[in-house]
């Protein structure tokens, strides 16, 4: 679930939220983790990651929360979608075709020419050097240009400066891949039509340095033979994928904007399935607990077994201080969606705010089990750590320490909690081998960085 952009770049401090969001250092913007969205663009993405060849477990997808209509590769296989394209996209296959063209660079092994410089990069520093350019695209110029010269690496300019040859191939390969997919490349064709009402709008005020893509309408022709060639070009998309969309699109308008435009755009007389789940973020957020919990419970009524509502209610629960009253709706989610780490993370996360040494005990266990989906995420190491803390478990402690001061870049720090959790820890061990490897990989990225 959508956490509040209250967390700086320089001091990464996580609030125990499902979906997180962090500010790049001066600029107000900010990137989102959230459980149902990442698993909905995923939905989408697999079939066309399988036809490209591509194995769908080795791309991580990213969300930044900006307007910009706008997605990009980068540093290896890490996919990133602006909140503003998700919102813009009229229906799946749109989305589709944003997600073939981006697989398409990963494919064509387009990113080798940047890969060098960012080979090395966390999530934060690309993000930074993608919100620098986006800042430049809205009008921003000389403060996008200090997020991106402020970015840790050397990638700047570099990173967004694709060629035209490579954007062309991009999109032949994603028309390749839509077909192998069984998907309809029309959805491509007309969001390529939204983007080049953009460049008009655009054009002229932008550095042609930082556009990472030419001018739309050039590929729309560039396509369109082949879209109306496909055998697919008139598949009707699916409405399992119409509804997941509709609910993507309602749960970040509502954690993105005011209760007032809110209303306004999902008013009480729209009783869709989106237009609750914005209103009942709207609602929680302001905060109305009462008409939220309202909302929610329509939801859970209609799909008692969506995780995602029940976990819905639970941040809404546990945000508005009602610790006690969010676990059991945490605990449902977490049944219902056993290998959802963010879930996970939240459930654990509460569970650590009982002040309950039996939670803490629970708590070990949820946050180990996030940890062996997404080793990746610095917060869930920092709750592990808070509970090893709890329950004197100071090798542990210092282990999961290690491990998120890794994540986060700051190598010095890793090196020294290692160290920390190997005197704690039994010889051979396998947390002692993971301090070890945690040592040499920190010891070589701080050479790199001298």
């Amino acid at each position: 679930m959508i956490k509040r952009i209250i967390i700086s770049f320089s001091a990464i401090i996580y609030v125990t939220l499902s979906i997180q969001l962090a500010h790049a250092k001066g600029s107000g913007l900010s990137f989102i983790r959230d459980a149902e969205i990442e698993h909905t663009l995923r939905s989408y993405a697999t079939p066309i990651f399988t036809a490209a060849g591509l194995n769908a477990n080795d791309i991580s997808i990213h969300l930044v929360n900006n307007r910009t209509l706008n997605a990009f590769v980068a540093g290896g296989q890490r996919m990133f979608f602006f909140t503003g394209l998700l919102a813009r996209v009229e229906h799946p296959d749109q989305l589709k075709g944003v997600i073939a063209h981006e697989t398409g660079h990963i494919a064509g092994g387009h990113l080798a020419r940047t890969q060098k410089a960012l080979e090395n990069a966390t999530t934060k520093s690309i993000i930074g050097y993608i919100l620098g350019a986006a800042a430049i695209v809205a009008g921003g110029g000389q403060a996008g240009q200090a997020i991106i010269l402020g970015s840790s690496g050397a990638a700047q300019k570099s990173f967004l400066k694709y060629n035209r040859a490579q954007e062309s191939s991009a999109d032949q390969a994603a028309m390749k891949y839509l077909e192998q997919a069984g998907v309809s490349g029309l959805g491509m064709l007309e969001f390529l039509g939204i983007l080049g009402q953009s460049d008009l709008i655009n054009y002229g005020k932008v550095d042609p340095y930082w556009r990472s893509h030419p001018i739309s309408n050039e590929r729309i022709a560039a396509i369109k033979n082949t879209v109306d060639k496909s055998a697919y070009r008139n598949v009707k998309e699916s409405a399992r994928d119409i509804a997941r969309l509709a609910r993507l699109q309602g749960k970040l308008y509502g954690f993105t904007h005011t209760l007032a435009k809110t209303l306004k755009k999902y008013p009480d007389t729209d009783q869709t399935v989106e237009g609750r789940y914005a209103r009942a973020i709207a609602y929680f957020r302001y905060p109305k607990l009462d008409l939220a919990k309202s909302e929610i419970d329509s939801l859970l009524s209609e799909f008692p077994r969506d995780p995602y509502f029940h976990e819905l209610k639970g941040q809404a629960l546990y945000e508005n201080g009602e610790i006690f009253e969010a676990l059991p709706s945490l605990e449902i989610a977490a049944d219902y969606a056993p290998y959802e780490p963010l879930i996970l993370t939240l459930y654990g996360t509460v569970l650590l705010s009982t002040d309950n040494p039996e939670d803490d005990k629970k708590a070990i266990k949820v946050l180990r089990s996030s940890i062996a989906y997404d080793p990746n995420n610095s917060n869930t190491w920092h709750q592990l750590a808070i509970a090893y803390s709890r329950a004197g478990d100071t090798g542990n402690l210092a282990l999961s320490t290690a491990e998120r001061f890794l994540l986060r870049g700051k190598m010095d720090k890793a090196i020294f909690h290692a160290k920390r959790a190997q005197d704690n820890l039994g010889a051979g061990s396998p947390g002692f081998l993971r301090a070890d490897d945690i040592i040499t990989i920190a010891s070589r990225l701080l050479k790199k960085r001298h």
